[in-house]
């Protein structure tokens, strides 16, 4: 396999750590920012969901064009977009030009998940993607953990407005350097014809099989296999946006830290969601070279990594600090376990190349509206219950026991979706009952 293989992964990772920050920053600057724009809890909440919004939605519309225009492009354009609407942040004056710079951050972050699916699957064989999907997945726990101290030091250096200029500067960095360096392995003149054959050769999973080459679009929502990653997504998603929305928040407000103690004891979690993900990607492909079906492999993980994460519920209702820390970090880290398996899926299933980002971008959709219930949902029950977490964090300890329900039940065989039987005249349209 070509080594630099390697190097592509790891850009990958880089700009998801940027991706988080650019994301998580405003979770940390909302103290500072309600007092200085006047904003309450739900007016807050209304500001961290708007992201979610266009960044959901556009998942969709997002996936198509990475497969069609290629990764090179599409995340160039995304990196660039977005980080020049971080720094649009620090500029704005009211509720309005927040929700709306931050639609507009979601816009560029759209492209950007499922276009690292799409690199992991050009770039590394069958066995080795679960590994590579974790390394770029972890990406988001490493900027969620270098967002606390990075930005809480920003924030008390050049202020919440000064902090988004300096964390938007370092997605246009990024985006110029991957415009030079990337080229899928076919287009790489620095790597050895054997070399490309031999990954070509070992890929595996999708076949341009002629059936399965004729897939259209929006038949890939007939598929079982389909909406059960989006189901386990969403619920995955439901629990992992409560870190890097409403975490900090959280620490502050019900646990009395400081924003010193924040950037310290408060990255906690996602440190250790870090191993977390990459062992889960070992895990996985350890167990597939064994000779584990992809099947077994991949679930065995996936519904472990759910099942564990569903301590998240009890952190809310622990006396003891240290024991709530804990229980947070068992949860971000079987989160880790599980999400590292998630984007090993999209490859897996994919019925053609041309289908991976877009299978990545339908799963991301849905596991994006959760950003947008969790932020909402979060602020409005904060509101009524007078400041208390107990309610969004036991939902989201239940959701995570669903979400390992439907990779267990409805998530079919971990192989490419085989071609559709021909709707019937009379235009039956329900879900197919192929894996």
């Amino acid at each position: 396999m070509p080594r630099i293989r390697w190097a592509m992964i790891f850009m990958c990772f880089l700009a998801n750590v940027i991706n988080f920050i650019d994301r998580a920053n405003l979770a940390i600057a909302a103290p500072g920012i309600r007092a200085d724009l006047g904003l309450d809890a739900a007016g807050m909440g209304l500001v961290l969901s708007a992201f979610f919004w266009t960044y959901a939605f556009l998942q969709l519309p997002a996936g198509w064009f990475i497969d069609k225009v290629g990764v090179r492009v599409s995340l160039a354009l995304a990196v660039g977009w977005w980080s020049l609407f971080t720094v649009a942040t620090g500029a704005a004056r009211g509720i309005g030009q927040l929700v709306g710079v931050r639609l507009m951050l979601g816009v560029g972050e759209a492209a950007a998940i499922p276009s690292f699916a799409k690199v992991a699957y050009n770039w590394f064989p069958r066995s080795e993607r679960g590994l590579a999907s974790s390394i770029f997945d972890s990406g988001s726990r490493v900027g969620s953990a270098l967002s606390l101290p990075l930005v809480a030091w920003l924030i008390s250096v050049v202020g919440w407005r000064g902090s988004f200029v300096v964390t938007g500067a370092l997605g246009l960095v990024w985006a110029l350097a991957w415009w030079f360096i990337y080229r899928d392995p076919e287009r790489y003149r620095a790597v050895a014809p054997r070399a490309v054959d031999a990954l070509l050769a070992q890929r595996g999973g999708p076949v341009e099989a002629e059936g399965a080459a004729r897939v259209a679009w929006l038949d890939l929502f007939r598929y079982r296999t389909i909406w059960g990653m989006m189901i386990g997504m969403f619920c995955l998603n439901f629990a992992i946006y409560f870190f890097i929305t409403w975490f900090p928040s959280y620490l502050l407000q019900s646990r009395g830290f400081s924003l010193a103690s924040l950037g310290t004891l408060g990255m906690l979690p996602a440190l250790l969601a870090i191993p977390g993900g990459w062992l889960g990607g070992y895990v996985s492909d350890a167990l597939f070279r064994r000779g584990w079906s992809a099947t077994r492999a991949r679930k065995t993980c996936l519904v472990f990594g759910m099942l564990m994460s569903s301590s998240i519920a009890f952190s809310a209702v622990v006396e003891s600090t240290a024991a709530c820390l804990a229980l947070f970090a068992l949860a971000y880290a079987s989160l880790s376990f599980a999400g590292a398996n998630v984007w090993t899926l999209v490859g897996e299933v994919a019925p053609s190349r041309s289908h991976v980002a877009s299978i990545g971008g339908i799963q991301n959709f849905a596991g994006n509206l959760a950003g947008i219930f969790i932020t909402t949902f979060t602020g409005v029950m904060l509101t009524i219950t007078k400041g208390s977490f107990v309610i969004p964090l036991s939902v989201a300890g239940a959701l995570c026991v669903v979400g390992a329900l439907s990779y267990l039940f409805v998530v079919g065989k971990i192989e490419p979706l085989p071609p559709l039987p021909a709707r019937a005249a009379a235009g039956g349209r329900g879900v197919a009952t192929a894996p």
